[in-house]
């Protein structure tokens, strides 16, 4: 008994020992003093409390922090739904089984084995015809792959949409009528009244031709093409300050009409080319000034006698006395390019860049027709000499002639590669001429509705054609390639090349006794030739 009392005083001591040397320890690192504890006995159930005491309030402080991040939005718990395994299965089979099906489809289409008729089957359906590396064999089973899953019955509708399309556009493409107004139909039979006597006449004066020998034909062309490889300048003259689009020879051949795109239109003295007056009206480019069929001849100074159309769509009427326009003609919304008086002197036709034409009576001061038919704009119009018929030709390199008595496209000229910017009838009454983009001009045999010559005449895009105005004997072009060029006709041999102007030679014309000849140009200036 006091051994064990002897050792466990023998123990405390060293237990002191031990603490203040650790107490000594501390100082040196930290100024902050820790008061010591001893502990007696096991320290087992001391811990377990602690740790016990500390699962709880971690437990308590965590469902608390759980809470608050529920309540703030930040934590999401979901309500408990569940995919399952077997639906994911299901929707595995349920793609197998419809595959299944669609290649069962398939080995029961019955496709073509015509290869043309394949590709036409794959481009009805809006797929390509054919893929790279692909055969034929290939093609059918691609062709019965997409059948197989949009149904043996869309290529039938494809088909059917097709012919109806086609049917549609077919109609698009017919004549068409609707009814007129009454003074459209007034005017048809005015015009067939005035057209039938001037016809008959022309064919009286055709058939005394023919009586002529042919002896007598020979010297008289051969007379007329040596005075044509005579032709020299008389006249030249600058016109504007800017570009001259347009001339024209009045009935009289005493005066002279030029239109510039500077918007003025002036009237010049034949042959002295002196100016006699400058007409201000328009804003804009001038497209066409044109002479009345009777100015200067049977109408008094202050009768409408000039007519002159502009980019901005306007077109306006003129006398010989004022500077000024006597009326403005309102209805175009777009570029009237051209204008031409019928014969008569009644009618004035305007071509517009809305692809159409009009015709307007000035008897009763309204627009009689607005005719459509051109897939493009209209570029320009010429008037039969019979007055019966209106040729027109536009940017859509097609031209088309019409019956003005019925409202009926007689001919359709087809064969231009590029747009028609020019057409003249032969005082013949059965050629027409046209010039086009293409460089070339062709005469049409309006009888048979062909194309009877083709003229390979310039080396730029025509832009005028015309006639002689007496009987037709030759043929006058004008192109971009600075150059005018006079051909015989029949025969359309090269007579003559009027060159001299700096620029694009942008219209032509011939004088009403065909002494003279018109030219104007993009070099600002007009000139005229005449045979020495």
């Amino acid at each position: 008994m006091s051994c064990s009392l002897s050792l466990t005083k023998s123990h405390r001591p060293s237990s002191r020992y031990i603490v203040a040397s650790t107490s000594t320890f501390v100082e040196d690192v930290a100024p902050a003093v820790k008061k010591s504890r001893v502990f007696y006995g096991s320290l087992e159930e001391k811990e377990r409390e602690r740790l016990s005491a500390n699962v709880a309030s971690s437990s308590a402080t965590g469902s608390d922090a759980v809470r608050a991040g529920i309540e703030a939005g930040n934590i999401n718990i979901s309500s408990g739904e569940t995919l399952e395994i077997e639906e994911r299965v299901s929707e595995r089979q349920q793609e197998a089984l419809a595959e299944f099906e669609r290649r069962r489809r398939a080995r029961q289409i019955t496709v073509s084995t015509d290869d043309a008729e394949v590709k036409a089957g794959l481009r009805a359906l809006g797929e390509p015809i054919t893929l790279f590396g692909e055969g034929p064999a290939d093609r059918r089973e691609r062709l019965r792959s997409v059948l197989s899953v949009v149904g043996p019955d869309a290529l039938k509708k494809s088909r059917k949409d097709e012919e109806r399309a086609k049917r549609s556009q077919d109609e698009c493409q017919q004549t068409w009528y609707h009814e007129g107004s009454a003074s459209l139909k007034d005017a048809r039979l005015w015009l067939a009244r005035y057209s039938l006597p001037r016809a008959m006449r022309r064919l009286e004066a055709a058939r005394t031709q023919k009586e002529v020998t042919e002896a007598t034909k020979t010297i008289r062309q051969q007379e007329l093409h040596k005075s044509l490889r005579n032709l020299n300048n008389f006249c030249s003259q600058i016109g504007d300050d800017r570009p001259i689009s347009f001339c024209h020879f009045s009935p009289d051949s005493k005066m002279l009409a030029t239109a510039s795109w500077s918007g003025l239109c002036k009237l010049w003295s034949v042959p002295d080319c002196n100016l006699i007056r400058t007409l201000r009206g328009h804003n804009t480019n001038v497209g066409a000034f044109v002479f009345r069929p009777q100015a200067g001849v049977s109408l008094n100074q202050s009768d409408v006698s000039l007519a002159s159309c502009a980019a901005d769509g306007t077109v306006k009427l003129w006398n010989l006395e004022s500077d000024e326009p006597v009326a403005d003609i309102e209805g175009h919304s777009e570029r009237v390019s051209r204008v031409s008086w019928h014969p008569s002197g009644r009618f004035l036709g305007t071509t517009c860049y809305d692809y159409s034409w009009r015709l307007w009576d000035l008897e009763v001061q309204e627009e009689i027709l607005h005719q459509e038919g051109h897939s493009k704009g209209v570029h320009d119009l010429t008037f039969h000499p019979d007055g019966s018929l209106a040729a027109t030709g536009g940017l859509d390199a097609f031209g088309r002639v019409w019956d003005l008595r019925t409202g009926r496209c007689v001919v359709f000229l087809e064969g231009h590669l590029k747009e028609i910017y020019s057409l003249h009838f032969s005082p013949n009454g059965y050629h027409l001429a046209t010039g086009s983009g293409d460089n070339t001009c062709k005469v049409w045999e309006l009888r048979n509705r062909k194309c009877l010559y083709t003229v390979p005449a310039h080396q730029n895009l025509l832009s005028a054609v015309r006639f002689q105005p007496t009987d037709g004997h030759f043929l006058l072009t004008g192109a971009y390639d600075n150059t005018a060029k006079v051909w015989s006709h029949p025969g359309w041999m090269p007579l003559k090349t009027l060159a001299g102007h700096e620029g694009k030679v942008m219209g032509v014309d011939v004088s009403p006794d065909g002494k003279l000849i018109a030219t104007c140009s993009y070099d600002r200036t007009f000139k005229l030739w005449l045979s020495e």
